[in-house]
């Protein structure tokens, strides 16, 4: 039996569940402020032991990747991310979830061939890229610097 493209599509759309589209969008938005409420609840309270606006930062950052690492090994950040899905995105957290994910995957290759080397199947794309979109911007600045003083 052949079926036209209408006729597979109108089967598709009846057999497919719904999607609650607006709850999903909202629950996304609300893990994604979450993560970053407790960044900002961190940089606070590192500013409140006395640390300098950018030790603060610093020591945020490094929490919130050995916090997303550490709950990424434990396996509960993949339970978040199925349930936030693009909430958890926000990008410290989501590259340390990247890092993360594909050496736990591949640990028994072996700690060179499998957990160092999966490592950057994700974060080498992304530092190359921030490595030469840097020096991009950096040619640019020191070319066009004349012009704004």
């Amino acid at each position: 039996m052949r079926t036209t493209r209408k006729e597979y599509a109108a089967w598709c759309a009846k057999a497919a569940p719904r999607s609650p589209l607006f709850r999903d969008c909202l629950w996304a938005f609300c893990t994604g402020g979450a993560i970053c409420l407790l960044g900002e609840g961190l940089r606070v309270g590192y500013a409140a032991l006395g640390c300098t606006l950018t030790a603060a930062s610093t020591l945020t950052s490094l929490s919130l990747i050995f916090l997303s690492a550490l709950f990424t090994g434990l396996g509960l950040y993949q339970k978040l991310a199925a349930r936030a899905g693009a909430g958890t995105l926000v990008p410290i957290t989501g590259f340390a979830n990247a890092v993360v994910s594909p050496a736990i995957e591949f640990k028994n290759e072996g700690l060179v061939t499998g957990t160092g080397a999966r490592m950057f199947t994700i974060a080498g794309p992304v530092i190359v890229y921030g490595m030469l979109a840097s020096m991009v911007w950096g040619v640019l600045w020191y070319l066009l610097r004349p012009y704004f003083g």
